[in-house]
């Protein structure tokens, strides 16, 4: 975490989020019904919000490191985070894909979706959190029992 953030950070964090959580309202991309209807290839309404995102986003990231070396509310340099493709990434890919399915929203929706009204929509929430926790607990079980290096390897 940077220390020298602007003092402007949080409040336009939390602006972006309420964007975000409007356009998603807006789009009735917060409706569970919405995405399911998506998801079995009954509506493509869908696939036009996120390529409207990604069309955005990669503007973007294509303009924005040329008229600034630093991000303007972190002063963080632009760069590229790579991560690798691996059985983590392919397994966590398909669970979280298995639970967009279930539930029918993902969680940035979810939330938005209780702007609207769904107070069921509660349970899936519930759902991701606690399966964040249990695998966090995992992961620290997990390196707990692997063995420490020493430092005559």
């Amino acid at each position: 975490m940077s220390s020298n953030r602007h003092p402007l950070f949080m409040p336009l964090i939390f602006a972006g989020g309420l964007i975000f959580g409007f356009g998603l309202g807006f789009s009735h991309m917060a409706r569970p019904e919405v995405v399911l209807d998506f998801l079995q290839f009954d509506d493509f309404g869908l696939l036009f919000v996120m390529f409207g995102a990604a069309i955005v986003t990669g503007i973007v990231f294509a303009i924005m490191p040329r008229l600034r070396d630093s991000a303007p509310l972190t002063g963080d340099a632009y760069g590229r985070r790579l991560k690798s493709f691996d059985r983590n990434v392919l397994i966590g890919g398909a669970i979280f894909g298995v639970g967009w399915g279930l539930s029918g929203i993902c969680p940035g929706a979810a939330y938005a979706s209780l702007g609207i009204g769904n107070v069921t929509i509660l349970w899936a929430i519930v759902g991701m959190f606690a399966g964040a926790y249990l695998q966090g607990v995992w992961r620290s079980q997990r390196a707990a029992s692997e063995p420490t290096p020493t430092g005559a390897d």
